[in-house]
């Protein structure tokens, strides 16, 4: 029965991504990587959001009760190296490893997440994201005045003291 049920996410895209924050740490890496190539407003939300990505790994490191930021900084090193030098872009697989508090390849240990259940949790967390960004512009730009209509200051411009 179990069987069953661990292979039922799996059927409807049948593609698998590595777990342990592999897919966070690369995403937050390219999108640091990006970000210094804008030259605008834009390069510091794509580094804010880039730095979100890393509360998925940093997450599970604290719930298993290791150091965050040592694995983190490590789990970066090896997904900055996948993507900056060709010979170790089979870094790209490093996830974290949390019972022996190290990284390691994910793919070849076998932990995987289904990739479409991937791409909606970040969508998702992306989609709500902006959704308190436009919430909270529509609070700034509609402020009531909080000046009192009977004021002193109020009653003596209308010529009523």
């Amino acid at each position: 029965s179990s069987g069953i049920n661990a292979e039922w996410p799996l059927r409807p895209g049948k593609s698998v991504v590595p777990g342990g924050g592999c897919v966070e740490a690369a995403l937050s890496i390219y999108l640091e990587n990006f970000a210094t190539s804008l030259g605008s407003r834009e390069q510091l939300a794509i580094a804010e959001f880039a730095h979100a990505m890393l509360v998925i790994p940093k997450t599970l490191v604290v719930n298993a009760a290791k150091d965050s930021t040592e694995l983190v900084a490590k789990l970066r090193a090896f997904h900055n190296a996948s993507q900056t030098i060709e010979a170790k872009r089979q870094f790209k697989w490093i996830g974290l490893d949390l019972e022996n508090g190290k990284c390691r390849d994910n793919k070849d240990a076998g932990v995987l997440e289904p990739e479409m259940s991937k791409v909606k949790s970040l969508k998702f967390a992306t989609e709500a994201a902006i959704t308190i960004l436009r919430i909270d512009d529509m609070i700034k730009i509609y402020q009531p005045s909080k000046e009192d209509p009977n004021s002193y200051s109020n009653a003596v411009k209308r010529g009523q003291l």
